[in-house]
């Protein structure tokens, strides 16, 4: 009697049903499978769609991919991960989809002739929704042109405020002096305002360093900045006028900037003036080879004894005149031996600097400063451009024959 052992197989075969939407025009979409990776062992699954005589859109063995059967429709359209079969993830990417492509699509897991899975994938094509571009932009342009509307009345109102608040003012560094104008009147701009009570008027510059103050009608320099002391002053009468317009002396390019009075009455502020004050350097230009250049500066006479008067170009000590004599051990090599000052320089005020044997390196900016026990008494610049000399064409291209027949001839 023989014995037979029949091993019975259990199948179950699960089945799934995914919805998926896209609208037409993406670059592609991901039709969703997973199964454990004990039931796509050894397997093979096809993607098929119902409704097609030749149904097969993808199929995967353990060997690869195998698409000779597969629907021309899908051809060069379906992928799948290499090891989906090792790791359960059968999902498969369409591209391109269109329209057309929306139906049922069923992953099938087979092993042994028998379905081992199969989930059901309701794959939807839309078509894309009308642009909304025309609709943002024409909110844009309208928001657009309410911002340049906005802007345009904001720019006249500020323009009007700012032609009525800053007054500009325009001078040479080498001026004796600069006026910088502020006149309190009425609301109509027309008649001068009287000044009474508690009064105090500071005019500060754009560092908001206190430049002149005058308290009811009396100058206050001890609140004044160090830079700016001995070189500002005021009317006498200026509570009766309402004129409190500063004069600035011994100007410097440093002195360019915004400049704000401001009246207090009583503690409580009153009333504020701005004026942009532009010093323009005086500018000097030599021929490169030239003998020597002036560079000017003249300032008040009869300045202290023992000032220092330093010229500067950039980082580099130009000439430095110290105790009654120059210092040219404290001179940058560069300019040794190429400068010189006059010899009363203090007592007449002339600090001009006399730069000899030009080059075109020597262009910049070339900075005086007169020192007293470290206070800044006296500043201006200059600025030099040496142009660099044009030789004559026709003699430079002139060659003398003579030397190369004598050569060739030999």
């Amino acid at each position: 009697m023989k014995m037979f052992a029949v091993t019975v197989m259990l199948l179950v075969v699960s089945q799934h049903a995914l919805g998926v939407e896209v609208f037409e025009g993406v670059e592609s979409v991901l039709l969703p499978c997973h199964v454990t990776d004990s039931v796509s062992n050894d397997s093979t699954v096809v993607w098929s769609r119902e409704g097609l005589e030749d149904s097969i859109v993808h199929l995967r063995l353990q060997s690869g991919e195998d698409l000779r059967n597969q629907n021309q429709v899908y051809r060069s359209r379906t992928w799948m991960r290499t090891d989906s079969l090792q790791t359960g993830d059968l999902s498969l990417t369409l591209r391109k989809p269109t329209i057309r492509d929306s139906s049922t699509y069923t992953c099938t897991v087979r092993k042994f002739g028998l379905d081992q899975s199969r989930t059901e994938v309701q794959l939807t094509v839309r078509e894309p929704p009308p642009p909304v571009w025309p609709q943002v932009l024409a909110a844009v342009l309208v928001l657009l042109v309410l911002l340049l509307v906005l802007s345009a009345v904001g720019f006249i109102v500020y323009k009007m405020w700012k032609d009525r608040q800053v007054q500009q003012v325009e001078v040479e560094e080498e001026a004796e002096s600069v006026q910088l104008p502020c006149k309190i009147k009425d609301w109509s701009g027309v008649r001068a305002v009287r000044l009474s009570g508690d009064i105090r008027v500071e005019w500060r510059d754009r560092d908001n360093r206190k430049v002149h103050v005058n308290q009811n009608g009396s100058d206050r320099p001890e609140d004044q900045d160090q830079v700016y002391r001995d070189r500002t002053e005021m009317k006498e009468d200026l509570l009766r006028t309402g004129d409190l317009s500063l004069t600035l002396k011994h100007l410097r390019v440093t002195d360019t900037g915004e400049y704000t009075c401001r009246v207090y009455k009583d503690g409580n502020f009153m009333r504020e003036k701005t004026v942009t004050l532009k010093v323009k350097g005086q500018q000097v230009e030599v021929e490169e080879g030239a003998e020597s250049v002036q560079l000017p500066f003249k300032t008040t006479a009869d300045l202290p004894e023992d000032a220092q008067v330093l010229w500067r170009n950039n980082d580099m000590k130009v000439h430095v005149y110290q105790n009654g004599s120059d210092r040219p051990e404290d001179q940058d090599q560069v300019y040794r031996d190429r400068t010189e000052m006059k010899e009363d320089l203090l007592r007449t005020g002339d600090l001009s600097l006399t730069l000899k044997h030009l080059r075109v390196r020597d262009t910049g900016d070339y900075t005086c400063r007169v020192y007293k026990d470290g206070n800044l008494l006296r500043e201006k610049t200059v600025t030099l451009k040496v142009k660099e000399r044009h030789q004559d064409r026709n003699r430079s291209s002139c060659i003398d024959p003579t030397p190369l027949m004598a050569d060739q001839s030999v």
